[in-house]
């Protein structure tokens, strides 16, 4: 039995990681493995940031794909708990009668998802704040060294 509340808390706080995804799929789960791997680099982009300053172009690059693997976790959330208590146990929990319990929407379930919004949402224009701010100010550098 997959309970969707506990899924929703899980793509909340531990989706980074990977572990709503693990938890709903096992683990060969690709997307699950990929959002580690996303959250590693960004995290390795915030440590080359710290050591080589922010004028490392590497860092630009990488530092982003943490807001991402979160955003990513925040959308799954959502997609997770919006579903229909209906859809979820026709996908999830097929052997169970249709309106088993564990597909139900409760009030944890609408909190993990008004924090996910707000999450995914600052997590996703941060870090496309931070990208494009980096490298728009490359390109005013590169611009004044050639105009000298």
């Amino acid at each position: 039995m997959k309970n969707k509340t506990l899924v929703c808390w899980l793509s909340l706080i531990g989706g980074p990681l990977g572990l709503a995804r693990f938890y709903m799929f096992g683990l060969r789960d690709s997307i699950a493995w990929s959002q580690i791997l996303m959250s590693l680099l960004g995290i390795y982009g915030f440590e080359r940031a710290q050591s080589f300053g922010l004028d490392d172009p590497l860092s630009w690059w990488l530092a982003p794909l943490l807001g991402i693997s979160i955003a990513v976790s925040a959308m799954h959330t959502i997609y997770w708990g919006l579903m229909s208590a209906a859809n979820w146990n026709t996908n999830y929990n097929p052997a169970a009668d249709a309106e088993t319990q564990g597909g139900n929407t409760n009030w944890l379930t609408v909190g993990a998802l008004v924090l996910s919004l707000m999450l995914g949402t600052t997590a996703l224009l941060s870090s496309l704040a931070y990208g494009f701010q980096r490298y728009f100010e490359s390109q005013i550098e590169e611009a004044q060294k050639l105009s000298q």
